[in-house]
């Protein structure tokens, strides 16, 4: 498992395929979103001499900065890499 260092946190990318049944949906690439969940979040960046909390949390349903992730794959899954003050707004 990928474990996020500092103010880092760990997203993964919704798929940009469906199954439905027998039949597999392609999402078009044109209709890409800037919306991931949440997977693993670091310990925070030091400032002041103290760990300063990271607002998202594990299963968080986020909106990003579509330019500042560093991408990764895995078993046919990608991940994405950010930095917390990248990270937008939490989807409730």
């Amino acid at each position: 498992m990928i474990k996020p260092l500092n103010d880092y946190v760990l997203l993964e990318v919704e798929p940009t395929e469906k199954k439905v049944g027998s039949i597999i949906l392609t999402i078009s690439k044109e209709k890409k979103t800037n919306v991931a969940k949440v997977i693993a979040v670091g310990e925070g960046k030091m400032k002041d001499g103290k760990k300063e909390p990271i607002a998202v949390k594990i299963g968080d349903k986020v909106i990003y900065r579509e330019y500042s992730t560093t991408e990764y794959e895995e078993n046919d899954k990608k991940y994405l890499l950010i930095q917390a003050e990248d990270i937008l707004a939490i989807i409730e």
